[in-house]
């Protein structure tokens, strides 16, 4: 697995989340086939089954959550302000109407709030532009035309 380059605050939520399946999530399964194995015959027991396959799901996702956080650069948004780069807060504006996104990882995008991957054709065109310039991006209904305005 190559390293991939991901915010502080992605880095975080990530973090959160391997805590939460790694404590709580695990024990709250844990209790659960604890339960079922009460009821009796484990062969035909359906809420067993049940528990020992989110048991699965849980432990696949911490596993995957491991392996994520080891192979991550971790990049904090603070380099220079001139040029566009990971964490990078941009104001663009395309015809009359001005749009703020967040330069994140894949696996932090939220294009509804305004945090576009590093890796879709927007971020990807924006990554290394200087304020003024102009960006030329292609979109499923044609090309669009971006002026950096302002990088946070």
């Amino acid at each position: 697995m190559s390293d991939q380059i991901i915010t502080q605050e992605g880095y975080n939520k990530l973090q959160d989340e391997l805590t939460q399946l790694s404590t709580v999530k695990r024990r709250e399964i844990a209790e659960r086939i604890e339960r079922a194995k009460d009821l009796g015959d484990l062969s035909e027991n359906a809420e067993y089954s049940e528990a020992k396959d989110a048991q699965a799901l849980n432990e696949g996702r911490v596993l995957e959550l491991t392996n994520i956080l080891k192979n991550v650069i971790v990049v904090n948004g603070e380099g220079a302000k001139d040029e566009v780069s990971m964490g990078s807060e941009v104001t663009v504006k395309t015809g009359d109407k001005e749009r703020k996104y967040t330069i994140v990882s894949f696996n932090e995008a939220d294009p509804l709030n305004g945090k576009i991957s590093n890796e879709s054709p927007l971020g990807m065109s924006f990554l290394g532009k200087k304020k003024g310039a102009n960006v030329n991006v292609e979109t499923p209904k044609g090309t669009v035309e971006y002026k950096i305005i302002k990088i946070d």
